[in-house]
C-alpha cells in the first residue's frame, strides 16, 4: 500500500465490538503527524459497545449494524465504506466474521489483532487454551485479513512470557497493552514508514 501524498492521510474505519481500547490507542496514534491514517469511520455490531463513546468524544462518525443477517449488515456497511471513502479497515475485537464476500471486495486492505502467536490458538478463548497448554509464552498477532479464519499474512507479532501465577485475566491484560503499541507499528510497516 502507498500514501497517495505526504497530506493526505489514509481514510481508515476501525470496527469493534466492544470496549474498544485498541480503537482508542489507534486515535491516538492517528493524531499524530507521522501517522499515516486518519480514523472516519466506527463501525460495531453492538449498540452497548463501550467503544462507541470515543467515536462520541473524538468526533468520529459512529454506525451500528444489526448482524442478524449478515448479507444485508455487509451490504449497508459496504456503501457506507465507499461513502466515507474508506481504504483501510482495521478489526479491533469485532466479534462477528467477515464474509468471504466481503474480504475479497477489500483485499489486502483488512487488518486484524489477535490475542496469540498465531498460527497457535486461532479463533477465541485463546489465554485459558495458552495457560492449560503450560505455555511459556503467548502475545499478539497483527495480520492481513483472508477468507480462513485468522490465517492471513502475519505483519508484526509482539511475545509476552506467561508467568506461573497468570490467570486468564491476567495475561489478558498483560497482552493487551502490547495490542496497543503493536497495531501501529504495524500499520507503519504496512506504509513503508
Amino acid at each position: 500500500m502507498a500514501l497517495s501524498n505526504g497530506t493526505n492521510k489514509i481514510k481508515t474505519a476501525v470496527f469493534i465490538s466492544g470496549n474498544g481500547s485498541n480503537l482508542k490507542s489507534l486515535i491516538k496514534f492517528s493524531r499524530l503527524k507521522k501517522s499515516p491514517i486518519s480514523i472516519d469511520l466506527i463501525i460495531s455490531n453492538n449498540p452497548r459497545a463501550k467503544g462507541l463513546n470515543y467515536g462520541k468524544f473524538y468526533k468520529i462518525k459512529r454506525k451500528i449494524f444489526n448482524f442478524k443477517d449478515r448479507n444485508i449488515a455487509e451490504k449497508k456497511i459496504i456503501l457506507e465504506i465507499k461513502k466515507n471513502k474508506i481504504k483501510l479497515i482495521c478489526l479491533a475485537g469485532f466479534m462477528k466474521i467477515i464474509s468471504k464476500n466481503f474480504i475479497k471486495k477489500f483485499k489486502g486492505k483488512i487488518l486484524n489483532v489477535h490475542p496469540s502467536l498465531l498460527p497457535k490458538y486461532k479463533g477465541i478463548n485463546t489465554h485459558e487454551r495458552a495457560i492449560k497448554n503450560n505455555e511459556k509464552y503467548s502475545g499478539c498477532t497483527i495480520h492481513l485479513v483472508t477468507s480462513k479464519l485468522d490465517s492471513g499474512k502475519i505483519i508484526l507479532q509482539k511475545k509476552v512470557k506467561i508467568n506461573k501465577s497468570d490467570t486468564t485475566k491476567k495475561l489478558a491484560k498483560k497482552i493487551l497493552i502490547q495490542e496497543h503499541k503493536l497495531y501501529p507499528k504495524a500499520i507503519m510497516k504496512i506504509f513503508n514508514l
